[in-house]
């Protein structure tokens, strides 16, 4: 996650606020655990944390491997995802 630091006085995003939503609209269709496409499975906090590095690689900030298809993230959205997961991905 060399890409991103986290900023000095931190960041505003949370789990709450930021990474329960990001995750269920792009990522928890496949990433759903059993009924997903994917072994791994990102619906809980615990769970993004374990593979933060690997999903920053795939898909926060310049990185837009995942999800696959026209309807990913926003740019912003992105980079607000490489913020959060840079910063330990916070509650």
């Amino acid at each position: 996650m060399s890409e991103v630091s986290c900023p000095p006085s931190g960041t505003l995003h949370t789990y709450e606020n930021f990474g329960k939503k990001f995750f269920a609209v792009h990522c928890t269709h496949c990433h759903g655990g059993p009924n997903g496409y994917s072994s791994r499975a990102f619906t809980s906090v615990d769970l993004i944390r374990i593979s933060r590095e690997r999903i920053f690689v795939n898909a926060a900030a310049d990185n837009a491997s995942m999800p696959p298809g026209p309807d990913g993230p926003t740019r912003e959205e992105r980079a607000a995802l490489g913020e959060w997961l840079s910063c330990g991905a916070p509650e």
